[in-house]
């Protein structure tokens, strides 16, 4: 095999395969798993507590303000990234990126167009769609002040929220059901399935149905955006896209009552679970469309070396 044939297959490997560079056997990934949900689900949730009690002197979530309350859903997202990354470097050895390509660098400019191509649907499909149906549902906040302070709040720890997701359930969790079966299927339905399950206990799947729990966890960020890194090769695209759903949703049209309840620009005091089932359906085709035929896929320029992905298992 020469040199040139060597680069072009790492150059066109993808970043599910990149899971075999390391070490990559069974017990690494019971162990790495374990890690990353003790400091997800106990770390975390201590320092959401600590979040709570430094800011009211009590324990209790339903007494903090809108700043309070988005803190203390989001304090323990740089604890979970931080199990993810030390599950990776430590127990697999190997980079982190490598949990969003296979390539030399991240392309910024992916992540990019995937937050572009998710929020022109959002906001023109879902959005303007409900206020022309449900134009009584919508209340302005006047608070711009409050707002103003809250936009830089937010981006920041929405990045790291949407993105700590994406490396563990479209790249960690792909990456490890690789393991037991490299078929897209199997991949896309696993990833679907655990991202559903810890997003039952948002307050939307309550109160919704089924309806609810289908088009927004299990369908649409769950299955979609797993596709669509499969697709792509790396999770570049859904990173971005990630990140628009969230932003958009706690920033811009926060609907009462969600998981986070934030000083966004607009309120929606209602939330139809059938309608934004139906937007859903007309939203994925248009999302498609931008992110495969408005925008279009790099090519890398450089390979990743050898040496980055060769060792003991």
């Amino acid at each position: 095999m020469t040199l040139n044939t060597i680069k072009t297959e790492v150059q066109d490997a993808t970043y599910v395969e990149a899971a075999r560079w390391g070490k990559h056997r069974g017990w690494r990934y019971v162990l790495g798993l374990v890690i990353i949900l003790f400091a997800w689900l106990v770390v975390g949730t201590g320092a959401s507590v600590l979040v709570a009690f430094a800011l009211s002197g009590q324990l209790d979530y339903s007494v903090l303000g809108p700043f309070g309350k988005f803190l203390y859903v989001m304090a323990g997202f740089p604890v979970f990234l931080a199990g993810v990354l030390i599950a990776v470097t430590l127990i697999h050895r190997r980079y982190p990126r490598t949990l969003v390509t296979a390539r030399e660098r991240i392309d910024w400019r992916r992540i990019g167009q995937g937050f572009v191509a998710w929020s022109v649907p959002t906001c023109l499909i879902g959005v303007l769609g409900q206020y022309l149906f449900y134009p009584d549902t919508f209340s302005f906040n006047s608070d711009l002040a409050t707002f103003a302070l809250f936009v830089p709040l937010a981006v920041a720890f929405t990045a790291i929220q949407t993105t700590t997701e994406e490396l563990f359930f479209r790249g960690y969790i792909v990456q490890g059901a690789s393991m037991i079966s490299p078929n897209r299927v199997f991949l896309a339905l696993v990833a679907a399935v655990i991202f559903t399950l810890p997003h039952l206990l948002n307050p939307e799947a309550s109160a919704g149905d089924w309806l609810t729990v289908f088009s927004n966890y299990f369908l649409v960020p769950g299955l979609l955006w797993t596709v669509v890194s499969l697709i792509d090769g790396t999770t570049e695209l859904a990173i971005g896209v990630h990140f628009a759903n969230n932003i958009i949703g706690i920033l811009l049209f926060n609907i009462a009552g969600s998981a986070l309840t934030t000083p966004a620009l607009f309120t929606i005091s209602e939330f139809h679970s059938t309608y934004v089932a139906l937007l859903v359906l007309v939203a994925i085709p248009v999302f498609l469309a931008i992110a495969y035929k408005v925008f279009k896929r790099d090519k890398a320029s450089e390979p990743v070396p050898q040496s980055h992905h060769r060792g003991p298992q």
